[in-house]
């Protein structure tokens, strides 16, 4: 690490989290006393100020600062109106704000044992919504169309339901046969996605449980409801020998 690095006031990590610890290792080391007073942030979501404690001991302020946007490696994204999740010492934050505040952003203080439950927030409206799109083109795929026209057929519905969700909510933007309470086709999704793969089967019915808590009126009865449908359609297959 150059030694130069220790000459800046402020100093920030941004590695992938796992070479954080060792990066704040080998500043302590080549920077020592000489980072009293100083102050160092890393951009982790997940992880909190307290892996940058080799150069706390030096007399550095620590503390993290983690824009809440994608970034694919491919260009640089955009920061201006992002959120930048904030915590650490009292002089790592102020600077961490100041930074945030110089890139457009919109700075966020957090209490460092809630970083894991907020990136699981962020990696739910980011990773975890690609894959659900992925599942679902290639389930397009499956019955023949090509990639591309999987593609187009599906992202303008999923635009149309964020935009729908921020312009009038949740609630109001939820659609498809499980808000309808139309639960008979969600048991034929059911059958549909058993025959394809049981883990696409496992993950829909995980899904449906989670709308039906977060976004149904009345979830205790859109459980019940969905429940019975379910153990219904059990019973009827289990009858006629597996072929219901």
């Amino acid at each position: 690490m150059p030694r130069r690095i220790v000459a800046s006031t402020v100093i920030l990590i941004a590695t992938p989290d796992g070479a954080i610890a060792e990066v704040a290792q080998d500043l302590a080391r080549v920077g020592s006393e000489e980072l009293q007073g100083k102050v160092v942030l890393h951009t982790s979501g997940a992880q909190d100020a307290g892996v940058l404690s080799p150069v706390r001991e030096c007399g550095a302020a620590v503390g993290s600062m983690h824009p809440l946007q994608t970034f694919s490696g491919v260009s640089v994204p955009p920061l201006e109106g992002r959120v930048f999740a904030i915590e650490g010492d009292v002089m790592a934050v102020r600077a961490a704000r100041k930074i945030a505040r110089a890139l457009g952003g919109a700075p966020l203080q957090i209490a460092a044992p809630d970083k894991p439950l907020y990136h699981a927030a962020c990696t739910l409206a980011a990773g975890h919504a690609l894959v659900i799109v992925e599942a679902a083109i290639q389930l397009m795929m499956s019955l023949g169309m090509k990639r591309n026209e999987a593609t187009r057929a599906l992202l303008p519905m999923t635009r149309q339901v964020l935009q729908n969700c921020e312009r009038l909510g949740p609630r109001a933007a939820w659609t498809g046969p499980l808000a309808r309470g139309d639960y008979e086709v969600v048991a034929k999704h059911v059958d549909a996605l058993q025959q394809y793969s049981l883990e696409y089967k496992d993950t829909y019915e995980a899904l449906n449980r989670l709308a039906g808590r977060l976004l149904a009126r009345d979830p205790a009865e859109a459980s019940a409801t969905r429940e019975k449908i379910s153990e219904d359609k059990k019973a009827k297959t289990k009858a006629t020998g597996g072929k219901g």
